[in-house]
């Protein structure tokens, strides 16, 4: 695990939108603009937003909204997210002032109808790698592990540390290599997703499984080599939905986004935009920082006093 980003790259963080908005709901429990409207969640997601740039230090930021499910997921499994709550109508009722706060902010947004925001990440993430791009993306969902590379890393805002992740943070954490990510999830199942596993596998089992035949094809190949008879049997009656899990859980990596990565720059904020918004929400210490940093502007370029 790395603890920062180095000076002399291009750094592109891409921020998983649903799951900071949903974090920072959850957070904060009550907050209330002076109309009485709930703001608990823009004010956290903007805190957190501005956390995760302090530890990535990022030239180029993208934040990623979910479009829906993917099609062909819901396909192979009808259950597939479908034990998740409905969202709260307080929080969704913040998502549109969330986006019009990182407009102000001049902080790129994405959205694409009926693609999920993980495939949208995993595409971005591998585009900008390929381009010369550090990036970091920050998020908790552990689907994003198989991305970890040299040249991409994770921010876990569960981790306190704000330690990056990456091959070695993931290995550290699963005890397997993120190109056997896929495989370890697809014999243990991903209960956030409504993913089942093979039965009797959890981590530590899919983890000793892997190791010792390093992929979900050569497992099966060898098959009788698994010493216990009760996880062997599990395992043969459980080939057809390891398969389709192999499927469900790959990060889609291919998808056209229309984003040119040369227009994600870190920009200065609108503060005329911002202002107002500020206001309208009751954000006074949001205020305080901007004027705060509008003095110190000044302080270093004063206005001039009249012409030569």
């Amino acid at each position: 695990m790395s603890e920062e980003c180095p000076n002399d790259q291009v750094r592109l963080l891409i921020v998983d939108g649903h799951a900071y908005a949903y974090r920072a709901f959850f957070a904060i429990r009550k907050l209330n603009a002076p109309d009485g409207r709930a703001t608990n969640a823009i004010y956290g997601f903007i805190k957190m937003l501005a956390r995760e740039r302090s530890r990535a230090r990022p030239t180029h930021i993208l934040v990623i909204w979910d479009g829906g499910l993917a099609a062909e997921r819901m396909n192979l499994l009808p259950e597939y997210k479908a034990h998740r709550a409905e969202m709260p109508s307080d929080l969704e009722e913040q998502l549109d002032q969330i986006v019009a706060y990182l407009h102000a902010a001049n902080i790129a947004s994405l959205m694409k109808e009926g693609c999920e925001a993980d495939d949208l990440i995993a595409t971005l993430a591998r585009q900008a790698a390929a381009a010369g791009f550090r990036v970091v993306i920050a998020s908790s969902d552990k689907d994003f592990m198989q991305l970890a590379s040299p040249e991409i890393e994770l921010l876990n805002p569960n981790d306190k540390t704000g330690a990056l992740w990456g091959v070695d943070g993931v290995e550290s954490k699963t005890g397997v290599k993120p190109t056997q990510i896929v495989d370890w999830l697809s014999l243990i199942g991903d209960t956030a997703d409504n993913i089942p596993g093979v039965p009797g596998v959890g981590p530590k089992t899919a983890t000793d499984l892997l190791r010792q035949f390093g992929s979900i094809d050569e497992l099966y190949r060898r098959l009788s080599d698994v010493s216990s008879d009760r996880l062997r049997v599990n395992l043969q009656k459980s080939a057809e939905l390891v398969r389709r899990n192999q499927i469900l859980v790959r990060l889609k990596d291919d998808l056209s986004c229309g984003v040119a990565l040369e227009a994600l720059g870190v920009r200065e904020s609108d503060e005329e935009s911002l202002r107002p918004l500020f206001i309208q929400w009751g954000f006074r210490s949001l205020l305080h920082d901007l004027d705060t940093a509008r003095l110190k502007r000044n302080d270093f370029f004063p206005e001039p006093t009249g012409a030569n």
